[in-house]
């Protein structure tokens, strides 16, 4: 029997034991100790809120309070964005923390907006409406899973320029959404046909899994010249979200949508000169 320390495991080997919120943005910083640290609670009680927020959203939905589902998805999402830079800022990131946050992905935007769906649309058209709305839970699950299996890779040609691989979750959950805002801003019936909504999961789940570069936001820096420009956007955009929330995040998704054609060729042209 050798007496000789185990060897420390190798970069990749610690990575593979990750999830995706960890190792999306930064590397993450190990921590020796078993239990929680103090500063790990706070993102990690944030990553807790997100996923009561998600799970809540489908309690309105069974009361059919439309509107207060959506927004407990849209709450999920912005707390899903702080987590992790607030662990990063705290110096805080732990093993615990990402596999809680990918967990609460799943759930937040892919289970709670697959029962939120169906319960508002699909269920006129149990059979196949079913089988769509498990179709964006299933595919969810499958790019979270498909990230951490990729952790230990040395080559990802989309990471490494910049850009993500498929759409990200609270992206998907949003783009899930659109018909619902589209309804909301218009009032308009059409959009809440099992025959519109059902095609659209199923489009918003290709994208979740597909292997096409998406933006990040490392790959979103803009110009010093145009910064100031940047803030006046970003603060109107904040107004057009409290006076017309149902019209701007209609807006976002379709913003979102037209910038993937040039976040494709943005990608070829890198690789090239890679």
């Amino acid at each position: 029997m050798s007496l000789l320390p185990p060897e420390t495991p190798s970069e990749p080997q610690e990575n593979a034991r990750l999830g995706p919120k960890a190792a999306e943005d930064e590397r993450p910083v190990l921590g020796r100790s078993r239990g929680l640290t103090l500063r790990a609670m706070a993102p990690n009680a944030i990553t807790a809120a997100a996923l009561c927020s998600g799970l809540t959203g489908i309690r309105f939905a069974i009361a059919e309070q439309w509107p207060a589902a959506a927004v407990a998805i849209i709450i999920a999402g912005i707390l899903d964005g702080m987590d992790g830079r607030i662990a990063r800022l705290l110096k805080a990131q732990s093993r615990f923390g990402a596999e809680l946050d990918s967990l609460a992905d799943s759930l937040s935007f892919g289970t709670a907006p697959a029962i939120i769906l169906y319960l508002w649309s699909l269920q006129a058209e149990p059979r196949w409406g079913w089988f769509c709305a498990l179709a964006l839970a299933i595919c969810c699950a499958l790019r979270l899973a498909r990230f951490n299996a990729q952790i230990d890779v040395e080559e990802q040609p989309h990471k490494s320029l910049g850009f993500l691989t498929g759409v990200p979750a609270p992206m998907g959950a949003g783009l899930a959404f659109m018909p619902f805002f589209a309804w909301s801003a218009t009032g308009i019936d059409l959009f809440r046909e099992p025959v519109l909504v059902g095609p659209w999961l199923l489009g918003t789940a290709l994208l979740m899994i597909s292997s096409m570069a998406t933006p990040s936001w490392t790959s979103v820096r803009p110009r010093r010249g145009i910064r100031l420009w940047v803030l006046a956007f970003v603060g109107l955009l904040f107004a057009a979200l409290l006076v017309e929330p149902w019209w701007t995040l209609s807006a976002i998704g379709i913003g979102y949508l037209a910038l993937l054609p040039f976040t494709l060729m943005r990608y070829a042209r890198l690789k090239r000169r890679a």
